[in-house]
């Protein structure tokens, strides 16, 4: 387990940048204390995701996601008992990407909130993710092995990723991440 990254930690110490994403961090914020916050029954439930960088290549992984139809980062639901969101993002980072060797970069630090819509299913209706997003890094980009065949995985450039969503949230998550790999090249 990681400790110390649970929602409440990270949401205290997190300054949110604009005013979308300030009242996504505030309905996150409600979320805070509640003993289902994690349930995906819920109509509004944490979830912890990841974008994972290559730092010496200043590249970023993208991942087919076939219920959202579009092209995004790793993470998803905790497992039963999971609280720990760093804890979350690594599980699933590992699980979607096969790399063994993730770890946070540049810190276990939060660097998006978002609150993102979630379509319908066959097996569960519309809901909301109230997504902590962080960066993992990885020293051995060319290890990665999709999970499974509907979901295939793509290192691209920074601009080349922000060209390849459809979702503006997650845009706003390269920025920060190219942002920060651009500043550790220097």
């Amino acid at each position: 387990m990681v400790s110390g990254t649970g929602p409440a930690e990270l949401l205290e110490e997190y300054r949110a940048q604009g005013a979308a994403e300030a009242a996504d961090v505030e309905r996150a914020r409600g979320l805070l204390g509640a003993a289902d916050a994690w349930d995906r029954a819920t109509p509004l439930h944490f979830t912890a995701s990841a974008l994972i960088v290559h730092p010496e290549s200043g590249r970023v992984l993208l991942r087919w996601h076939v219920r959202q139809q579009a092209w995004l980062h790793v993470g998803g639901h905790g497992d039963p008992g999971e609280t720990e969101a760093l804890a979350v993002a690594l599980r699933e980072g590992r699980e979607e990407t096969g790399l063994t060797d993730l770890a946070p970069w540049p810190d276990a630090a939060l660097v998006h909130v978002a609150v993102v819509p979630v379509p319908a299913s066959p097996r569960e209706p519309a809901h909301e993710h109230a997504d902590l997003r962080f960066l993992l890094a990885t020293a051995t980009p060319d290890a990665v092995r999709p999970e499974n065949p509907q979901s295939p995985l793509e290192w691209l450039s920074v601009a080349e990723a922000g060209q390849r969503t459809t979702e503006e949230n997650f845009r706003e998550t390269i920025a920060r991440a190219g942002r920060l790999l651009a500043a550790r090249r220097r």
